[in-house]
């Protein structure tokens, strides 16, 4: 293992504060690195790995597309597995189009381009975007410019011009920084590396009026928080609001990478040909992928198990908080869940891997659970069993 990490050390750029294993394989929501360790998962890749490890359905249909051998054909061409996923997405979200790309921060470039079209169909061209502070929408410009954390920022100014920010929840500070020259608001209906905040439903409800009567883009970033997380397939269903553009990746791939932009009506025509593209975009191993994820999905089961789960889940961190003062609060939905500590969390995660749990922190104070979506109630249990050991000698 140590020569492994040695060789990555002398080949990779130094962008990730990596911890010290190999993982090599893994089993529903156990994995194991490359000495034989087993660790129950908590991370999932970053709320990636939905299904878990080693989901033979999963594995059975990606073995079906590489065995025709035509893994990718451009989207100059029609291919039934994107034109399936996007059939799906239509029929879960209510929705109306879809753009396939490879990640959540490609998904929402493409939300801002589409955004800032849509504010040229306007007499007087309207460019503003509003964002959440403590939001997190990407790593490239548009979308690092969008993410409301200057930490992110700070290295790469200028940013790209015209997106304020505005704290979540707050209505009157949103609805003051809305103008004329207001083409979109950007929202994340739970924050992930923001600390597992939820929008508040009455606020994310004015604000649907207040987009609905200055003819402004509702977008919703779902990029961590959708895809079943919440117990619906997508966050926003859990509130009677909905989006008038919607990001996803992560989940939807299950570990194959993909990501997509959702529309209502109101945004389909936004875009002609020429307007966004993406090479790999609707490849067909992704949407493959993506088809599994969303007919487990759309089976219904997968979301009853989640909100049972998450619920088991919730109250057992609530019952821990109540036994260990570092625990400040529990929040979250689902299985979108956070821990807030009074202590910073690196030392947490580190003493949890020593004891057979990953786990993420999600801002300096925040413990992150966004296990597979499979996770049992004994799976809680034993991960309730590490936290109480550990957060015991903090």
């Amino acid at each position: 293992m140590n020569e492994m990490i040695n060789m990555a050390k002398e080949v990779f750029l130094p962008t990730y504060a990596q911890f010290p294993i190999v993982l090599s394989k893994g089993d529903k929501v156990h994995v194991t690195d490359s000495e034989g360790n087993s660790y129950i998962d908590m991370v999932a890749g970053i709320a990636v790995n939905s299904l878990g490890y080693n989901d033979s359905q999963f594995t059975d249909a990606l073995k079906e597309v590489i065995e025709n051998g035509l893994l990718h054909c451009s989207n100059l061409y029609y291919n039934r597995y994107a034109v399936e996923a996007a059939s799906y997405l239509k029929e879960l979200s209510g929705m109306d189009k879809v753009f396939f790309c490879n990640s959540g921060t490609e998904a929402n470039e493409g939300a801002l381009k589409l955004a800032r079209k849509y504010g040229k169909s306007f007499p007087v061209v309207r460019e503003k975007i509003i964002t959440m502070e403590s939001s997190f929408h990407g790593r490239t410009y548009g979308a690092m410019s969008a993410t409301g954390q200057i930490k992110y920022q700070k290295s790469f100014t200028p940013l790209v011009p015209k997106i304020v920010h505005s704290p979540l929840n707050d209505f009157e500070s949103l609805a003051d920084k809305v103008g004329d020259d207001t083409c979109a608001i950007f929202i994340e209906v739970i924050q992930g590396e923001g600390g597992i905040k939820c929008a508040d439903p009455v606020f994310l409800s004015k604000v649907r009026k207040l987009c609905d009567e200055k003819e402004i883009l509702l977008v919703f970033d779902e990029v961590q928080c959708g895809m079943g997380r919440t117990g619906k397939a997508f966050a926003w269903q859990n509130t009677d609001v909905v989006p008038d553009v919607m990001t996803l990746a992560k989940a939807l791939g299950n570990g194959v990478p993909i990501g997509a932009m959702v529309v209502s009506s109101k945004a389909s025509d936004v875009f002609s040909p020429g307007d966004h593209a993406a090479t790999f975009g609707g490849n067909l191993l992704s949407c493959t992928a993506a088809c599994v994820v969303l007919k487990r999905i759309s089976e219904g089961a997968l979301l009853e198990h989640v909100v049972a789960v998450g619920a088991y889940f919730k109250d057992q961190l609530e019952q821990l908080a109540q036994t260990h003062d570092v625990i400040k609060e529990v929040r979250g939905l689902g299985l979108m869940l956070g821990l807030e500590l009074t202590c910073e969390v690196r030392p947490v995660i580190d003493m949890c891997m020593k004891e057979g749990m990953l786990i993420v922190g999600a801002g300096a104070n925040v413990l992150r659970f966004v296990p597979p979506l499979i996770i049992e109630k004994e799976d809680v249990d034993e991960v309730i069993s590490i936290l109480s050991s550990v957060l015991g000698k903090i």
